[in-house]
């Protein structure tokens, strides 16, 4: 799946008819030429499709209304090739609801200084038409980026490219239905929320599926369906060779594993659910008449882990703003190399410099971000309503430099907290057979967990080695939610004037969150 195939990006060129026919003509020439550009440049992931320029207030609105109403349409990219008189775009930008990327660039690179006439000057006004663009943009309060560069320039082709994921991911949440298999763990803060907020605010619908209506899908599954999934698993992983012996102990528990991914897989599909929580504490019920359940035997972790690696979004213990941005990271990350994942913190290593915390889960961690291949194993899991064998997929991460970033509902608005984080090669762990990561968060240990708690943190967080901060900085300013990040230059006194400086700004402007 290739979801940015779906999506493109409108480019649309401000001018006006001040200097003639001609010049339009030559605007309109320059525009296709850099747009074929940008297509070719091998950088951009989504197509970029050229709309013409926009010479009057009536232009301008007619090309916003139908990028509002075209669903393939999931941005539009404004550049004045000309001097364009601002006022002729308010009405258009007013009605706008889709994210905006002003792009400050020019046809030529270097100025003709032996040839460069009056005409020229008077056609190529971009210095001058994008700083009228801009002014109106920031006097009507809108959110956008801005990218300043030519537009041959690898710089500037990635820091659109970046943006163009971004709203691709954010077209994708307009539609994303979060489905929470059971409720939340009791009593726990910070996975609860408000639903109703999140979805004005960020645009995903979260449900309720009683597990009882989970099962009705569980006992559709058929025999074959199942030994099918478990020769795949048998063929993806490393494992004992005595596992595929079907009288094994083993092998009915990874059988058990494969009967819940099919069930999980079937319920999504059913509902078009982009994403799903689970609950440890709610697994079914139990035929009393029969050895068997009719519920999971233990928490479904290796299907979560199998489906985090296909793109639905994952919250452990009914944590549904993870699992929304879980698949937020998934969907903006397509294509790209190393890989991510919903990760939890779970124990400090306090060792000088190296000081790091271990990221893992009981069992439900995604394999893109493996170092080598998984290897699946059953092992006794004593948490929950049920205490079984169960199959998981183990592993250690890659060591590389990655970034992370947790949602937080802060009554008035929500919070994205983002920390650039260094993951470093973890020791051997003979008795605890889970998937992990190891981390310093920057700006080192101490900082950057202080930093992370001020911010109200959750200890539930989405992972990624290929996404940095400006996915997150374009992100926040199209959802319109604060953001705070916590990087190599982090001071803990700065931060708590961050902090404090943020909460007098969303008290004031609570319209804005």
């Amino acid at each position: 799946m290739n979801g940015f195939e779906n999506y493109e990006v409108w480019w649309v060129t401000g001018a006006q008819l001040l200097y003639g026919g001609d010049a339009v003509v030559k605007v309109d020439c320059h525009s296709r030429e850099m747009v074929e550009g940008l297509n070719n440049s091998g950088r951009l992931p989504v197509k970029v499709v050229y709309k013409g320029t926009a010479n009057s207030s009536k232009e301008v609105t007619e090309v916003m209304r139908q990028a509002n109403n075209d669903a393939r349409c999931i941005g539009v990219i404004t550049w004045m090739h000309t001097f364009s008189p601002a006022k002729m775009w308010i009405h258009g930008l007013q009605q706008l609801n889709k994210p905006l990327l002003h792009f400050h660039t020019q046809y030529n690179a270097e100025i003709p200084w032996e040839t460069m006439d009056m005409d020229f000057m008077n056609l190529n006004q971009s210095a001058h038409g994008d700083r009228e663009f801009g002014h109106i943009c920031t006097r009507m309060r809108l959110r956008r980026k801005v990218v300043v560069g030519h537009w041959t320039d690898p710089r500037a082709q990635v820091r659109i490219a970046v943006w163009q994921r971004v709203a691709a991911a954010w077209a994708d949440s307009q539609d994303m239905l979060i489905l929470r298999f059971g409720d939340q763990m009791n009593n726990v803060a910070v996975t609860d929320g408000d639903k109703v907020e999140a979805e004005q605010r960020l645009g995903y619908h979260v449900d309720y599926v009683p597990v009882s209506e989970l099962m009705e899908y569980h006992k559709k599954i058929t025999i074959g369906e199942i030994k099918a999934l478990v020769a795949e698993y048998f063929r993806l992983y490393a494992h004992d060779e005595k596992m595929e012996n079907p009288e094994s102990e083993e092998y009915a528990v990874i059988w058990n594993a494969a009967h819940a991914e099919l069930t999980l897989r079937a319920c999504l599909t059913d509902k078009g659910a982009k994403g799903f929580t689970t609950n440890f504490d709610d697994l079914g019920t139990q035929d009393i008449n029969s050895p068997k359940f009719v519920g999971f035997d233990q928490i479904p972790g290796l299907a979560s882990q199998r489906l985090m690696a296909e793109g639905y979004g994952f919250g452990a213990e009914g944590d549904w703003k993870s699992a929304a941005l879980y698949r937020t990271v998934w969907f903006m990350s397509q294509g790209m190399p190393k890989g991510c994942s919903f990760l939890e913190d779970y124990t400090l290593n306090f060792s000088g410099e190296k000081s790091s915390i271990l990221q893992a889960h009981m069992l439900e961690v995604c394999p893109l971000i493996a170092e080598e291949r998984p290897r699946l194993e059953v092992h006794f899991l004593g948490i929950g309503v049920r205490k079984a064998q169960t199959a998981r997929l183990v592993f250690t991460s890659k060591p590389d430099n990655g970034v992370t970033a947790t949602i937080i509902d802060l009554g008035n608005r929500f919070r994205l907290i983002v920390n650039d984080v260094e993951c470093i090669k973890s020791k051997p762990l003979p008795k605890l057979p889970v998937a992990s990561a190891l981390w310093i968060p920057m700006p080192d240990f101490e900082t950057g967990a202080v930093a992370w708690i001020l911010a109200g943190g959750t200890h539930h967080s989405c992972f990624s080695y290929d996404l940095t901060a400006e996915y997150w900085e374009d992100y926040a300013e199209i959802a319109g939610i604060e953001m705070v990040r916590i990087d190599k230059d982090t001071t803990i006194p700065a931060f708590k004037d961050h902090l404090r400086w943020n909460e007098v700004y969303y008290m004031l402007n609570k319209s804005l969150c």
